[in-house]
């Protein structure tokens, strides 16, 4: 995940390419690689979610209900909303919205970033098992933006369901776990395959380097390294960084409502 969410200052600009791999495909590494080859700020979709505030959150849930309630203008209008004046997306939500984004952006370039949908299963149930216990809830409350986070893996997790097939009524991230697997992910590319042009999509490896994706999108290719992010590590390490402030605000909520109760007490024994 990346460090600091970038906030378009443009909202007339329209999203050029559109990395559609689903999260852990090395989201992380396509989405800092397009932001050396196109001019404007690129949307990752997980370090958007963590770090901006709650309306854009929501905006996301709203649109995953729209769409579960077959409002098409609704949800067309709550997609374009959220990736306004970016010059590309990476990661969900967008990638869980490819029909919608071809239909507000039909000129953009779509890359599918291919992996091994076993590991890539793996992987996802980890992530899944491991952010969204019970209680996650309410230690989050506090924090705007991630108290929309448990509401979020509900409507991604119904979403992904449906995409295999599945039954999604209300649908939770562990049930996502116990139903789901490996087909989910040839699912979402058979799905991309059949929205976007032949002419407009690019699929290819992560091990391929810059040659495939500079000649695809006609830029000269950089002179460094292509970028290398591990997804689950950055996950991991962003979780931890979340951990320790909401550990933080939590010690100091404590405090102050201890500090609270004795200044009541001591105030009360005089009184009395």
């Amino acid at each position: 995940m990346g460090g600091v969410a970038s906030i378009p200052t443009d909202p007339s600009r329209k999203v050029q390419v559109i990395s559609a791999g689903y999260s852990r495909t090395g989201t992380v590494s396509m989405s800092m690689a397009l932001a050396k080859l196109v001019h404007g700020p690129v949307l990752h979709g997980g370090t958007q979610i963590l770090t901006r505030d709650d309306d854009y959150c929501s905006t996301w849930i709203k649109a995953y209900e729209a769409r579960e309630a077959g409002d098409k203008e609704q949800t067309l209008k709550l997609v374009r909303k959220a990736t306004a004046g970016f010059a590309a997306t990476a990661d969900l939500p967008p990638s869980d919205f490819i029909p919608e984004m071809m239909e507000l952006y039909p000129e953009a370039k779509v890359v599918l970033v291919r992996r091994d949908p076993v590991k890539w299963w793996n992987s996802i149930a980890t992530l899944t098992g491991r952010t969204t216990p019970w209680w996650l809830g309410i230690i989050v409350a506090p924090f705007p933006g991630w108290r929309y986070i448990p509401a979020f893996a509900s409507v991604y997790s119904r979403s992904t369901l449906r995409l295999a097939g599945l039954d999604a009524k209300n649908a939770s991230p562990m049930e996502l776990i116990e139903k789901g697997g490996p087909h989910i992910l040839e699912a979402h590319h058979e799905k991309v395959r059949s929205v976007v042009p032949k002419g407009q999509l690019l699929e290819m490896d992560l091990s391929e380097g810059w040659e495939p994706l500079c000649q695809f999108l006609g830029v000269p290719i950089p002179d460094e390294p292509f970028p290398r992010a591990n997804d689950g590590q950055a996950a991991d390490a962003y979780a931890t960084k979340i951990l320790l402030k909401v550990l933080g605000v939590w010690v100091g909520i404590f405090s102050v409502a201890g500090l609270g109760v004795y200044s009541t007490s001591r105030f009360l024994r005089r009184t009395l």
